[in-house]
Protein backbone atom coordinates (compact mmCIF):
# COMPACT_ATOMS: atom_id res chain seq x y z
CA UNK A 1 0.00 0.00 0.00
CA UNK A 2 1.09 3.65 -0.44
CA UNK A 3 0.12 6.14 2.41
CA UNK A 4 -0.89 9.26 0.56
CA UNK A 5 -0.83 12.43 2.68
CA UNK A 6 -1.90 15.84 1.45
CA UNK A 7 -2.68 19.03 2.77
CA UNK A 8 -4.25 22.41 2.21
CA UNK A 9 -0.78 23.83 3.58
CA UNK A 10 3.05 23.51 3.84
CA UNK A 11 3.50 19.79 5.67
CA UNK A 12 6.54 19.86 8.18
CA UNK A 13 8.94 17.04 7.35
CA UNK A 14 8.55 16.43 10.91
CA UNK A 15 5.19 15.00 10.36
CA UNK A 16 6.09 13.33 7.54
CA UNK A 17 8.83 11.67 9.09
CA UNK A 18 6.66 10.48 11.92
CA UNK A 19 3.78 9.73 9.97
CA UNK A 20 6.91 7.12 7.59
CA UNK A 21 7.82 6.04 11.02
CA UNK A 22 4.15 4.86 12.25
CA UNK A 23 3.57 3.38 8.81
CA UNK A 24 7.12 1.71 8.27
CA UNK A 25 6.86 3.37 5.05
CA UNK A 26 10.55 1.96 3.26
CA UNK A 27 10.59 5.46 0.92
CA UNK A 28 8.95 9.21 1.35
CA UNK A 29 8.37 10.61 -2.34
CA UNK A 30 7.47 14.27 -2.31
CA UNK A 31 5.05 14.12 -5.24
CA UNK A 32 4.06 17.91 -5.05
CA UNK A 33 3.89 21.19 -2.94
CA UNK A 34 1.87 19.20 -0.41
CA UNK A 35 1.64 15.96 -1.26
CA UNK A 36 3.76 12.85 0.13
CA UNK A 37 3.56 9.38 -1.46
CA UNK A 38 4.89 7.35 1.58
CA UNK A 39 5.84 3.54 0.09
CA UNK A 40 4.93 -0.06 1.50
CA UNK A 41 2.96 1.49 4.01
CA UNK A 42 1.00 -0.49 6.84
CA UNK A 43 -1.61 1.09 8.66
CA UNK A 44 -1.17 1.66 12.07
CA UNK A 45 -3.69 2.90 14.94
CA UNK A 46 -1.69 6.33 15.38
CA UNK A 47 -1.90 7.79 12.37
CA UNK A 48 -5.92 9.04 12.09
CA UNK A 49 -5.93 10.63 14.82
CA UNK A 50 -1.97 12.32 14.10
CA UNK A 51 -3.49 13.71 10.61
CA UNK A 52 -6.41 15.05 12.43
CA UNK A 53 -4.77 17.00 14.66
CA UNK A 54 -2.45 18.46 12.08
CA UNK A 55 -4.92 19.23 9.89
CA UNK A 56 -3.77 16.33 7.11
CA UNK A 57 -5.87 14.15 4.75
CA UNK A 58 -4.28 10.72 4.32
CA UNK A 59 -5.13 7.57 2.29
CA UNK A 60 -3.73 3.76 2.09
CA UNK A 61 -4.40 2.89 -1.51
CA UNK A 62 -3.31 0.27 -2.85
CA UNK A 63 -0.08 0.05 -5.36
CA UNK A 64 -1.24 0.21 -8.91
CA UNK A 65 -4.52 1.54 -8.06
CA UNK A 66 -4.96 4.69 -10.18
CA UNK A 67 -7.51 7.12 -11.86
CA UNK A 68 -7.02 5.18 -15.31
CA UNK A 69 -9.07 2.13 -13.82
CA UNK A 70 -12.28 4.09 -13.50
CA UNK A 71 -14.79 4.88 -15.32
CA UNK A 72 -17.26 6.78 -13.95
CA UNK A 73 -17.35 9.54 -11.04
CA UNK A 74 -20.62 10.17 -9.32
CA UNK A 75 -20.39 13.01 -7.10
CA UNK A 76 -23.22 14.71 -4.93
CA UNK A 77 -24.13 18.65 -5.81
CA UNK A 78 -24.48 20.72 -2.53
CA UNK A 79 -21.54 20.80 -0.38
CA UNK A 80 -19.53 18.71 -2.45
CA UNK A 81 -18.82 19.94 -6.19
CA UNK A 82 -20.41 23.14 -4.99
CA UNK A 83 -19.87 25.00 -1.54
CA UNK A 84 -23.51 26.11 -0.43
CA UNK A 85 -26.45 24.06 -0.10
CA UNK A 86 -29.26 26.00 -2.65
CA UNK A 87 -32.11 25.51 -1.02
CA UNK A 88 -30.73 27.29 2.20
CA UNK A 89 -30.03 30.38 -0.26
CA UNK A 90 -32.60 30.22 -1.62
CA UNK A 91 -34.84 30.53 1.52
CA UNK A 92 -32.30 33.37 2.76
CA UNK A 93 -34.06 34.88 -0.02
CA UNK A 94 -37.49 34.52 2.20
CA UNK A 95 -35.66 35.41 5.51
CA UNK A 96 -36.41 31.99 6.05
CA UNK A 97 -32.29 30.66 5.96
CA UNK A 98 -31.82 29.29 9.63
CA UNK A 99 -35.57 27.50 9.46
CA UNK A 100 -34.61 26.07 6.57
CA UNK A 101 -31.09 25.29 7.32
CA UNK A 102 -31.78 23.39 10.71
CA UNK A 103 -33.61 20.87 8.80
CA UNK A 104 -31.05 20.62 6.07
CA UNK A 105 -28.34 19.70 9.04
CA UNK A 106 -30.47 17.69 10.44
CA UNK A 107 -31.72 15.75 7.26
CA UNK A 108 -27.75 15.66 6.31
CA UNK A 109 -26.83 13.66 9.55
CA UNK A 110 -29.46 11.05 9.14
CA UNK A 111 -32.11 12.01 11.71
CA UNK A 112 -35.06 12.53 9.38
CA UNK A 113 -35.48 11.22 6.38
CA UNK A 114 -34.80 13.25 2.99
CA UNK A 115 -37.67 12.99 1.27
CA UNK A 116 -39.48 14.14 4.22
CA UNK A 117 -36.95 16.99 5.05
CA UNK A 118 -37.01 18.27 1.86
CA UNK A 119 -40.63 18.46 1.36
CA UNK A 120 -40.96 20.54 4.83
CA UNK A 121 -38.03 22.63 3.23
CA UNK A 122 -39.88 23.20 -0.09
CA UNK A 123 -43.21 23.76 1.61
CA UNK A 124 -41.55 27.02 3.06
CA UNK A 125 -40.62 28.60 -0.53
CA UNK A 126 -44.02 28.92 -1.08
CA UNK A 127 -44.84 31.85 -2.90
CA UNK A 128 -41.42 32.80 -3.70
CA UNK A 129 -40.72 34.44 -6.86
CA UNK A 130 -38.91 31.74 -9.35
CA UNK A 131 -36.12 34.54 -10.13
CA UNK A 132 -34.92 33.93 -6.52
CA UNK A 133 -33.08 30.81 -8.43
CA UNK A 134 -31.25 32.80 -10.49
CA UNK A 135 -30.22 35.08 -7.91
CA UNK A 136 -28.99 32.44 -6.03
CA UNK A 137 -26.77 30.72 -9.26
CA UNK A 138 -25.64 33.99 -10.20
CA UNK A 139 -24.81 35.97 -6.94
CA UNK A 140 -24.06 33.16 -4.55
CA UNK A 141 -23.45 29.10 -6.05
CA UNK A 142 -19.43 28.23 -6.08
CA UNK A 143 -17.77 25.41 -7.02
CA UNK A 144 -15.71 23.96 -4.22
CA UNK A 145 -11.98 24.46 -4.56
CA UNK A 146 -10.00 22.16 -7.07
CA UNK A 147 -13.75 21.58 -8.62
CA UNK A 148 -12.12 22.66 -12.15
CA UNK A 149 -8.83 20.72 -11.74
CA UNK A 150 -10.31 17.31 -10.72
CA UNK A 151 -13.00 17.46 -13.48
CA UNK A 152 -9.89 17.71 -16.17
CA UNK A 153 -8.19 15.23 -15.20
CA UNK A 154 -11.20 13.64 -15.22
CA UNK A 155 -11.74 14.51 -18.70
CA UNK A 156 -7.74 13.34 -19.59
CA UNK A 157 -9.07 10.32 -18.31
CA UNK A 158 -12.01 9.54 -20.07
CA UNK A 159 -13.84 8.94 -17.18
CA UNK A 160 -17.92 9.69 -17.45
CA UNK A 161 -18.93 12.32 -14.92
CA UNK A 162 -22.64 11.86 -13.03
CA UNK A 163 -24.00 14.78 -11.07
CA UNK A 164 -27.05 13.44 -9.11
CA UNK A 165 -28.47 15.83 -6.65
CA UNK A 166 -31.37 15.97 -4.04
CA UNK A 167 -31.57 19.35 -4.92
CA UNK A 168 -32.97 21.27 -7.75
CA UNK A 169 -32.74 20.64 -11.70
CA UNK A 170 -32.64 24.44 -12.28
CA UNK A 171 -28.99 24.32 -10.88
CA UNK A 172 -27.94 20.84 -11.52
CA UNK A 173 -28.83 21.47 -15.57
CA UNK A 174 -26.64 24.81 -15.21
CA UNK A 175 -23.81 23.31 -14.00
CA UNK A 176 -24.08 20.12 -16.44
CA UNK A 177 -24.02 23.06 -19.32
CA UNK A 178 -20.95 24.55 -17.71
CA UNK A 179 -18.50 22.38 -16.34
CA UNK A 180 -19.21 19.57 -19.39
CA UNK A 181 -20.61 16.74 -17.35
CA UNK A 182 -21.52 13.92 -18.88
CA UNK A 183 -25.10 13.52 -16.58
CA UNK A 184 -27.36 15.07 -13.98
CA UNK A 185 -29.99 14.14 -12.15
CA UNK A 186 -32.20 16.23 -9.29
CA UNK A 187 -35.78 17.06 -8.01
CA UNK A 188 -38.09 20.11 -10.16
CA UNK A 189 -39.69 22.25 -8.15
CA UNK A 190 -42.52 23.28 -9.02
CA UNK A 191 -43.59 26.94 -10.46
CA UNK A 192 -46.76 28.44 -11.40
CA UNK A 193 -47.19 31.65 -12.61
CA UNK A 194 -43.72 32.81 -12.06
CA UNK A 195 -43.74 31.81 -8.11
CA UNK A 196 -42.95 28.91 -5.83
CA UNK A 197 -45.99 26.86 -4.85
CA UNK A 198 -44.00 25.20 -2.11
CA UNK A 199 -44.12 21.72 -4.03
CA UNK A 200 -41.47 19.07 -5.89
CA UNK A 201 -43.02 17.99 -8.86
CA UNK A 202 -42.87 14.22 -9.11
CA UNK A 203 -41.10 10.83 -7.19
CA UNK A 204 -38.37 12.57 -4.98
CA UNK A 205 -34.83 11.51 -5.16
CA UNK A 206 -33.65 10.68 -2.27
CA UNK A 207 -30.88 8.17 -1.05
CA UNK A 208 -32.44 5.12 -3.16
CA UNK A 209 -32.73 7.48 -6.01
CA UNK A 210 -28.71 8.45 -6.40
CA UNK A 211 -28.01 5.05 -5.56
CA UNK A 212 -30.52 3.81 -8.59
CA UNK A 213 -29.01 6.25 -10.87
CA UNK A 214 -25.81 5.55 -10.37
CA UNK A 215 -26.56 1.96 -10.82
CA UNK A 216 -28.40 2.80 -14.29
CA UNK A 217 -25.51 5.22 -15.59
CA UNK A 218 -22.88 2.18 -14.47
CA UNK A 219 -24.96 0.20 -16.71
CA UNK A 220 -25.44 2.23 -19.06
CA UNK A 221 -21.84 2.57 -19.27
CA UNK A 222 -21.20 -1.30 -18.69
CA UNK A 223 -18.85 -0.90 -16.05
CA UNK A 224 -18.14 -3.39 -12.94
CA UNK A 225 -18.91 -1.28 -9.74
CA UNK A 226 -15.23 -1.47 -8.93
CA UNK A 227 -14.69 1.25 -11.64
CA UNK A 228 -16.86 3.58 -10.26
CA UNK A 229 -15.90 6.29 -7.89
CA UNK A 230 -18.70 8.01 -5.52
CA UNK A 231 -18.59 11.07 -3.94
CA UNK A 232 -20.56 13.01 -1.18
CA UNK A 233 -20.99 14.61 2.07
CA UNK A 234 -24.42 14.16 3.41
CA UNK A 235 -26.07 10.81 4.93
CA UNK A 236 -28.35 10.85 2.05
CA UNK A 237 -24.83 10.09 -0.11
CA UNK A 238 -24.68 7.02 1.91
CA UNK A 239 -26.15 4.75 -0.55
CA UNK A 240 -25.01 5.55 -3.60
CA UNK A 241 -21.23 5.83 -1.86
CA UNK A 242 -21.68 1.76 -0.74
CA UNK A 243 -22.66 0.91 -4.74
CA UNK A 244 -19.17 2.45 -5.74
CA UNK A 245 -15.74 0.45 -6.01
CA UNK A 246 -14.60 3.83 -3.62
CA UNK A 247 -16.12 6.29 -2.21
CA UNK A 248 -15.18 9.56 -0.90
CA UNK A 249 -16.41 11.48 2.26
CA UNK A 250 -15.83 15.44 0.85
CA UNK A 251 -16.15 17.46 4.29
CA UNK A 252 -18.32 15.45 5.16
CA UNK A 253 -20.55 14.65 8.18
CA UNK A 254 -19.26 12.06 10.65
CA UNK A 255 -21.92 9.61 9.89
CA UNK A 256 -20.37 9.65 6.52
CA UNK A 257 -16.49 9.84 7.02
CA UNK A 258 -16.83 6.53 8.79
CA UNK A 259 -18.41 4.71 5.88
CA UNK A 260 -16.59 5.80 3.36
CA UNK A 261 -13.30 4.57 1.73
CA UNK A 262 -11.38 7.69 2.07
CA UNK A 263 -12.17 11.04 3.64
CA UNK A 264 -10.99 14.41 1.90
CA UNK A 265 -11.35 16.75 5.62
CA UNK A 266 -9.13 19.50 4.53
CA UNK A 267 -7.93 19.70 0.89
CA UNK A 268 -10.38 20.41 -2.01
CA UNK A 269 -11.76 18.28 -4.78
CA UNK A 270 -8.30 17.81 -6.42
CA UNK A 271 -7.52 15.43 -3.70
CA UNK A 272 -9.18 12.50 -5.51
CA UNK A 273 -6.65 13.64 -8.34
CA UNK A 274 -4.11 13.21 -5.76
CA UNK A 275 -4.98 10.29 -3.82
CA UNK A 276 -5.03 7.96 -7.43
CA UNK A 277 -2.31 9.49 -9.19
CA UNK A 278 0.69 8.41 -10.84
Amino acid sequence: MNLIIQAAHDIPAVHIDHLAQLSAAARVEQVGAHLYRLRDAVPHDGIAPYCLEHQLDYGFVPQGKHLSDFGLLVMDMDSTLISIECIDEIADMQGLKPQVAEITESAMRGEIDFAESLRRRVALLEGLDEGALQRVYDERLQLNPGAETMLAELKKHGIKTLLVSGGFVFFTERLKARLGLDFAHANTLEIVDGKLTGKVLGKILDAQGKADWLAHVRDELELKPDEVIAMGDGANDLKMMAQAGISIAYHAKPVVRVQASYALNFVGLDGLVNLLSH
